[in-house]
């Protein structure tokens, strides 16, 4: 069973060398580890859920008083990794669902809530460059399935208070469609 873990901190010096930690720590890959905005640092791995776990909580430890959010979803869905790394074909079936939030891990972690909850596909998860913190993710599918996936998203960030707006658009107009593409 493969795992996702992610580390968002609020210093990039702080950041590099939580990342740094969790490399040494257990047999991960390192999916991405980026500075973002506004000043802060992402490290994302994935590997088996024990090593994933334990490279996560010594990143955290690491960054200690900087932590915004860590993350580690077990049996991530196979579409969180494709929108992730932008190699998913951009077809809209339907109704467009978007979610926003004001932390990059959340993103993650309700964008595999909203797919594993309906039959929708992730279009894109965009992490946080250029967004002043924050992260969105664009899904597809027919009206009831969209709803039901940003409904499960929003359930999902219940914890953290991180979410900041949702939309369910039935039939997305083809100018702002372009805009997605």
């Amino acid at each position: 069973m493969e795992a996702l873990g992610m580390i968002e901190l609020n210093s990039i010096a702080r950041g590099i060398e939580a990342g740094d930690a969790i490399i040494k720590t257990a047999e991960v890959k390192l999916v991405g580890a980026y500075a973002s905005c506004p000043g802060k640092y992402v490290v994302i791995v994935r590997g088996s859920v024990s090593a994933v776990k334990s490279a996560i909580e010594v990143g955290a430890k690491t960054a200690g008083k900087s932590l915004v959010k860590d993350i580690m979803i077990p049996n991530l869905h196979d579409q969180v990794f494709k929108a992730l790394s932008c190699t998913t074909e951009i077809v809209p079936k339907g109704a467009v669902g978007i979610i926003e939030t004001y932390s990059l891990a959340t993103a993650v972690l309700v964008s595999d809530a909203a797919v594993k909850a309906a039959d929708v596909e992730l279009l894109e998860i965009r992490l946080g460059r250029g967004l002043g913190g924050k992260a969105f993710t664009i899904l597809t599918g027919d009206v009831s399935n969209v709803r039901a996936a940003v409904d499960a998203a929003i359930e999902a960030s219940q914890d953290d208070g991180l979410l900041a707006h949702t939309a369910v658009i039935p039939r997305i107009s083809k100018e702002m469609l372009q805009t997605l593409l």
